[in-house]
């Protein structure tokens, strides 16, 4: 079996875990649109058009081909949309894409639309608006308050992420996210919604946690895998714990995971982050990814192969209990590596 990471950018260590899951049953191949790190360390690589360019799919097509793709791993929120449209012409070729289905591909990307089939769920999301009068008004009514957290509707990495403490500032902080919107990569699906591109947030006061949200190919739950979050850089988690039962708020934060994997039918892994707040104890999804996300090395690093079951499941076999499962209280830290391009 081979596999193929597309969209790799930095994350060597997903490339690592691949490989070690495969061992000597086939290939890690990485794509990406310029040079990345996470292209030294594969079996192959190949630098891609621009995710938006019409020869991209064409190009990976291509390249499926050539190198005798098996599986197909995106790992760029940009990128699942384009390849969950173009999910039947790889199967055509014998290529399965690991993407849900474009429906929720979009409900994921999209942090409004996300928030509106989390409350459809029963599950917490911060009240939200995507204009300053809206947002104003809600504040004024009663139903939102400040601080307002001002982000990309269509956002990642923290592009753009301020926080409007007061209203003198949120006009300021709603013109210089549309600039930064306009300025990165983020403009091309806020082309959808122009003048509905920010996202204005209620700030909700507590800890964080991340969610590894974990359904099969078949979109079946399996689990979810709790962690409690120490530190963050650039929106990725930077330093967190695994939790277990009887931990406070972990019976909580898996019922969140239940009710999301349920309502979604995702495939593969759901990236979520979750402010449990301390004024009245409910879980608040912020953000949802439907890939793996910037957290998932801590699952990794407390005893989950997920890579592992995304080789099984590709193969149309079952993933046992012990590669999904969390061995509770691991604590473990992001570490920099510097790589040379030869």
């Amino acid at each position: 079996m081979n596999i193929l990471l597309t969209s790799s950018g930095r994350r060597t260590y997903l490339v690592d875990y691949f490989q070690k899951a495969l061992g000597d049953e086939g290939l890690v191949f990485a794509a990406n649109s310029q040079r990345s790190p996470a292209l030294l360390k594969a079996d192959g690589s190949v630098i891609t058009p621009l995710i938006y360019a019409d020869e991209y799919i064409p190009f990976l097509l291509s390249y499926c081909r050539e190198k005798s793709i098996d599986l197909v791993v995106p790992l760029f929120d940009i990128d699942l949309p384009v390849l969950a449209a173009a999910k039947e012409k790889f199967a055509a070729i014998g290529t399965k894409v690991a993407v849900s289905d474009p429906q929720t591909v979009a409900l994921c990307n999209d942090k409004s639309a996300m928030c509106r089939k989390l409350r459809e769920l029963n599950i917490g999301c911060p009240e939200s608006s995507v204009s300053v009068e809206d947002a104003l008004r809600k504040v004024s009514g009663g139903s939102m308050r400040f601080p307002l957290m001002v982000k990309p509707r269509f956002g990642m990495g923290s592009i753009g992420v301020d926080e409007a403490e007061e209203e003198a500032e949120l006009s300021l902080l709603h013109e210089r996210c549309q600039r930064k919107i306009r300025r990165s990569y983020l403009k091309y699906e806020a082309m959808a919604c122009p003048g509905e591109e920010v996202l204005l947030q209620e700030k909700r006061p507590g800890e964080e946690y991340g969610l590894d949200v974990i359904n099969d190919f078949d979109g079946n739950y399996v689990t979810t895998i709790v962690k409690r979050k120490a530190a963050m850089r650039a929106g990725e988690t930077d330093e967190a714990t695994t939790l277990g039962e009887g931990d406070e708020g972990y019976d909580e934060l898996m019922n969140v995971g239940r009710k999301i994997a349920l309502g979604f039918h995702h495939l593969g892994n759901m990236d979520a982050d979750v402010i449990m707040d301390k004024t009245d104890g409910i879980p608040y999804v912020i953000d949802m990814n439907a890939r793996f996300g910037g957290g998932y090395p801590f699952s990794h690093a407390a005893g989950v192969d997920l890579p592992k079951a995304y080789v099984l499941w590709a193969k149309g076999e079952k993933a046992g209990t012990e590669l999904l499962t969390a061995i509770p209280h691991v604590h473990a830290y992001k570490d920099i590596a510097v790589e040379i391009y030869r």
